[in-house]
């Protein structure tokens, strides 16, 4: 796997939403080491406190942005975008890592507000988030949206419920955006991942059937790359990548 340059997001702002565990936070101690100024979006304090000491030695102190995108509205997404650029005049990447993922139920014993959470946690608020945040990623000469996929041969299985759903929702989400703003500074692409130990994954696999998944941090330079310039040759492209 290639690995970026030391300052590959020097002077860049970095908006990482789901920094609290997993994918998130792997990503944002890399995107700090390679020079970026990392806004930590998330849903606990607590978890966002822990990657900030990692964040803030790897390389410049983050912001802190706590969230959740569960209950949070349109409004609640153009008030952070207006805090970013009163506070740090610029946004230059968002990099999308929060999910949500009730476990494995078959459909018709699943509860219904758990997919309509996963509906809207995996994709609704992603959508909103990327639009309040376009003006001001916009403003640079070159700036980048990445979502976090997950495999969807896995999750057009069965018992993937709202979780899978939103997974190839996402994928056409990302084409059409990606079409929209193929002729303006903003890049738009994917990442997916290969299997990964993290607590949404332990809700789908045991620990003594998933021998497989890496850390997250195996993909964290990955993720780097698709938000700085060396980012361009995947634009409108899901990067796919196994350890």
């Amino acid at each position: 796997m290639l690995q970026p340059h030391a300052g590959a997001l020097a002077g860049r702002v970095v908006l990482v939403a789901g920094a609290g565990g997993g994918l998130g936070s792997a990503a944002a101690t890399a995107c700090s080491a390679a020079g970026a100024t990392v806004v930590l979006l998330g849903r606990k304090p607590a978890r966002l406190n822990r990657v900030y000491d990692a964040v803030a030695q790897a390389g410049i102190e983050p912001l802190l942005y706590p969230m959740d995108l569960e209950g949070a509205t349109p409004d609640d997404y153009q008030e952070l975008a207006q805090r970013l650029e009163s506070e740090l005049g610029r946004l230059d990447g968002l990099l999308h890592c929060a999910a949500d993922f009730a476990g494995l139920t078959p459909f018709e014993l699943g509860d219904p507000a758990a997919f309509a959470r996963a509906i809207h946690v995996n994709l609704t608020a992603r959508a909103w988030l990327t639009q309040s945040c376009l003006p001001l990623l916009r403003r640079q000469d070159d700036a980048a949206v990445v979502f976090a996929l997950d495999d969807p041969q896995r999750t057009a299985q069965a018992y993937w419920g709202g979780y899978g759903a939103a997974q190839h929702g996402l994928r056409g989400l990302l084409s059409s955006l990606a079409h929209e703003l193929e002729n303006s500074p903003v890049r738009v692409s994917g990442l997916q991942p290969g299997p990964m130990r993290t607590a949404l994954r332990a809700r789908a696999f045991s620990l003594d059937e998933d021998g497989a998944a890496d850390s997250p941090a195996v993909y964290a330079d990955a993720c780097v790359e698709l938000l700085s310039p060396a980012g361009a040759p995947y634009r409108g492209q899901v990067r796919v990548l196994q350890a």
